[in-house]
């Protein structure tokens, strides 16, 4: 009876009482879940409406149940061994505690607490009653994965060692699409799944003289998750090979492929290379999810005054906008939210990049293909035959693209697109080595913006200190006066790094008149530089330097960013 007076509840009559969402992001959840099939509430984060945690909260009001954030429990290893981690994964339910209130009673974390059939399995398992708390998926499937996820790769690999022992064919598992058929198959999915759900960025399989360390690069920085035999490489990469669509059979050649696989309701596209090395190929596979290469602008990390700056910068209805800095500082994603801005009924937006990183409905995507000789340069010129707009070019990686780059700015199109520079003052100077004329770049480019990306500090578990002399001088920051920083410490809920997720930091140079008349008499980077500073522009360091003084992130941090400002 209960169940059913629960189910009367409208959870988005609660969601619209707390003041979460609005009534047209409700019609717009509707909409999903007609489409899809699904529960309203997973249609309200799909549709992104609401976060995980947000929903979670909400339904734990709706129906009267406590509310858990798993990322952080510790679990008795009893009460994990009370159910099989199989029925544990099939309901994405996770016993955590004894009832302190009710005798004989299991705290159960769910993610759908009216899922009777899960309650009524757990009541005969354990024969004990249970008590629901409510959680969100990702933070069940983070939990699961944390406790019993290596328990079932390294059951898998014990298998597939006997089965290799016993001469079973090998060949024939590695190509079967059936999930559960193969240790390996089930290896690398599980490999991919933990990954996306611990924000990895990119994957390391690294062979090594007597086994196979596969690494993850969280945040910037690369953790060892796992050892293996080294009698498994060869599955493991003829495996990722196959699914890669890539030659089973090469291997002296460096190789690359592509994957795309569903992790949590979202699409991931995984980029995969393969290089032989000494002891067996390497591989690395960099994980991009779609959902995510579209962001908000203010998600981004832009401050308020930047975003009126970036706002300017793209209201010009011809020039370059250049985004620069090193690889896997976020600039694809500042790329694809300023064309999602951009993206109008009456615009004709088309892009060319190597490789084409995220779809997005309304805009021409064109993909690099030496083979079939479409260049950055080839692919630009007809392009303009496709009366564009704006055109987005991937990377400017030669002074072909570059001049055509040019060309197209100055006859009326707005061309946007990235640069491997240090600072925005050096991107001026670093296209005048690729041969374009000074005055041509001054006529052309309408903005710079130079990024990186800092670590965010776990705001759980950072640590007030008191800044050392050298942490002054080197935020610049008065001697005589108190400051407070943070430093890193080391949670469950931060897996013990001490940060979580990253923030961007922007260098924005807005071509001024002063800057215009500078770059046209070839000036160098530093008067560039000191020119764009008096018209308001603020360093890396400048900008680093704040988020570490407001306890957003560390020193460390700050001059591994800045460190050659």
């Amino acid at each position: 009876m209960v169940g059913m007076k629960r189910r009367r509840l409208r959870l988005g009559d609660v969601l619209i009482s707390q003041g979460i969402i609005t009534e047209e992001q409700l019609q717009k959840g509707l909409e999903v879940q007609r489409e899809k099939g699904i529960k309203i509430g997973e249609a309200l984060v799909e549709a992104n409406v609401v976060t995980e945690e947000a929903m979670g909260r909400a339904l734990s009001e709706q129906l009267h149940l406590d509310y858990i954030d798993l990322t952080n429990v510790k679990i008795e290893e009893e009460i994990l061994e009370l159910v099989p981690s199989a029925l544990l994964k099939k309901y994405s339910i996770l016993p955590f505690a004894y009832s302190t209130e009710i005798a004989n009673t299991l705290r159960v974390a769910m993610v759908d607490p009216l899922d009777m059939e899960a309650i009524d399995d757990i009541n005969m398992v354990t024969s004990m009653q249970v008590e629901t708390v409510v959680t969100t998926r990702g933070s069940m499937n983070l939990a699961l994965d944390k406790f019993f996820g290596q328990q079932e790769v390294f059951s898998a690999v014990s298998e597939y060692a006997k089965e290799k022992e016993s001469k079973i064919d090998e060949s024939e598992e590695l190509y079967s699409e059936d999930v559960n058929s193969s240790p390996i198959v089930q290896l690398v999915k599980t490999m991919i799944e933990q990954a996306a759900r611990q924000r990895a960025s990119d994957i390391h399989i690294e062979p090594m003289e007597k086994q196979v360390r596969i690494r993850y690069r969280i945040d910037g920085a690369l953790y060892e998750r796992a050892v293996y035999s080294h009698r498994l490489l060869s599955a493991i990469v003829a495996r990722i090979k196959i699914i890669g669509g890539m030659d089973i059979s090469e291997k002296r050649k460096p190789q690359d492929g592509r994957i795309t696989q569903i992790v949590d309701r979202s699409e991931y596209d995984i980029r995969v290379s393969v290089l032989p090395t000494v002891y067996g190929e390497k591989v690395v596979m960099r994980l991009t999810s779609k959902n995510a290469l579209t962001l908000e602008k203010k998600r981004l990390g832009f401050n308020d005054e930047e975003l009126v700056k970036f706002d300017h910068i793209l209201e010009n209805p011809h020039g370059i906008l250049l985004v620069t800095g090193p690889t896997g500082s976020g600039k694809s994603t500042t790329l694809y939210t300023a064309l999602s801005e951009l993206n109008k009924e009456d615009v004709n937006i088309i892009t060319v990049e190597d490789p084409v990183e995220a779809n997005i409905d309304g805009i021409n995507q064109v993909q690099v293909n030496p083979k079939a000789n479409l260049t950055f340069a080839s692919a630009l010129r007809s392009i303009l035959r496709q009366d564009p707009d704006i055109i987005m070019i991937g990377e400017i990686r030669d002074t072909e693209t570059a001049q055509i780059a040019v060309q197209a700015s100055i006859t009326g199109h707005l061309v946007v697109s990235t640069l491997h520079t240090n600072s925005a003052a050096s991107t001026v100077t670093r296209l005048i080595d690729m041969g374009i004329e000074p005055y041509l770049i001054a006529d052309s480019v309408v903005g710079v913006i130079a990024q990186r990306l800092v670590r965010r500090l776990c705001q759980e578990c950072r640590e007030v200190y008191e800044a050392t002399r050298e942490d002054k001088e080197m935020l610049e920051y008065p001697m005589e006066q108190p400051l407070k920083l943070y430093k890193p410490c080391g949670c469950d809920k931060c897996d013990g790094t001490g940060y979580k997720g990253r923030i961007g930091v922007y260098e924005i140079m807005e071509i001024t008149p002063d800057l215009k008349r500078v770059i046209a008499h070839n000036e160098d980077a530093e008067q560039i530089k000191n020119v764009a500073l008096k018209g308001g522009m603020k360093t890396l360091r400048m900008r680093a330097r704040d988020y570490a003084i407001n306890g957003t992130t560390s020193v460390s941090e700050v001059l591994r960013v800045s460190f050659d400002s």
